[in-house]
């Protein structure tokens, strides 16, 4: 079962992915912002498969964390989320350590995509 650690300031946003995406057999872990996710990665030495992260979150940004992730766990796979076009922009220069940015608001069926075509990339 794979295992995806969500980050999303927006807890309105973080159920309804840990919801989504837990319909395909998923185990989820939640996080309120890049600084929260980044301390469960390093406290579970990043055993998790996907790292799905808004971009725009307080304290630390998606981008900060996909970052920071990349570099102490190369093996995850990293799926970012935004809301803003110029969010999206900035995540264009990161396409060797993040699978895809999906673009808020999604469906359902669009965030099961994504992650299923970013865990088997």
């Amino acid at each position: 079962m794979p295992r995806i650690l969500i980050a999303d300031d927006e807890e309105s946003v973080r159920m309804l992915v840990a919801r989504a995406i837990g319909m395909d057999g998923h185990a989820t872990v939640t996080a309120e912002d890049g600084a929260e996710a980044l301390d469960i990665l390093t406290r579970e030495n990043g055993a998790f498969d996907l790292l799905l992260t808004d971009i725009k979150m307080p304290v630390m940004d998606g981008i900060a964390l996909a970052l920071a992730a990349a570099r102490d766990f190369p093996q995850l796979k990293i799926l970012l989320m935004t809301g803003y076009a110029d969010q999206r922009e900035r995540a264009s220069g990161l396409d060797a350590i993040v699978h895809d940015v999906v673009t808020k608001p999604f469906s359902i069926a669009d965030i099961r995509t994504a992650v299923a075509n970013a865990l088997s990339a």
